[in-house]
């Protein structure tokens, strides 16, 4: 018995502790002897230990999203009600970039749950420029844009990574926006909303960070924006 498999009875950790103790240790052996085989030691290290949280992490991001997630029952087709659901848990992230994957990290303390689940964004982020704004909202499988409660994109639904678009005029100041998202079976997902601001064509990721307001938030003008275009459905 070699490798991992042999390290594991010299050692009382879990399975995931005693793996990375066995590459450490094998990382150090091949330092000392210089050899070789040290650089594909490391890499296969680091590729295990590279699982990000896809969908967001558990730390705070103070301007920027936060998702708080939702178990759905089986078989749901659209997404749910979020008053009549009890959250799960709350992750935090300054953009949605999960582009169609395979998920089965699952979710920081409840990383079991990889089907059947739902999450709802919510945050702020402020216009300097007025004008009309695309959005683009790509899913696997529903979802739906709201922006200062109106609803943008409607992308809901079962289906594969699809991608819906929809136009708003936003005015300088503050907005509010939501994200609702939900997977039925697993195990791919997608959850990807990008921006184009007035006078520009090329999408590219919507971030709280590119729409950070200035300081003296006491001073933040409220604004509502004008009815959006029709939703995508």
């Amino acid at each position: 018995m070699y490798g991992p498999e042999r390290y594991r009875q010299q050692t009382s950790s879990g399975t995931g502790r005693t793996q990375t103790a066995y590459f450490k240790l094998m990382i150090m052996r091949a330092v000392r002897i210089c050899s070789p085989l040290a650089l594909c030691i490391i890499a296969a290290f680091a590729q295990q230990n590279s699982k990000i949280p896809v969908f967001g992490t558990t730390v705070v991001v103070p301007s920027g999203l936060r998702g708080q997630i939702y178990f759905i029952h089986h078989g749901a087709k659209r997404l749910p009600d979020f008053s009549q659901l009890k959250p799960r848990g709350a992750i935090y992230t300054s953009e949605l970039n999960v582009p169609p994957q395979d998920f089965q990290l699952g979710f920081p303390g409840i990383s079991k749950r990889k089907e059947w689940f739902a999450i709802e964004y919510a945050g702020k982020f402020w216009i300097r420029e007025p004008g009309p704004y695309r959005f683009s909202l790509t899913s696997d499988d529903g979802s739906q844009l709201y922006i200062d409660d109106l609803l943008v994109i409607d992308n809901d639904g079962v289906h594969p990574p699809e991608t819906r678009l929809g136009d708003i005029n936003l005015n300088t100041g503050i907005h509010r926006i939501r994200i609702a998202y939900f997977q039925g079976p697993k195990y791919q997902v997608a959850l990807v909303l990008e921006v184009a601001p007035p006078g520009e064509t090329n999408l590219r990721i919507f971030s709280t960070d590119e729409f950070k307001p200035p300081p003296n938030p006491e001073d933040w003008p409220s604004s509502a924006p004008s009815s959006p275009s029709a939703p995508q459905k």
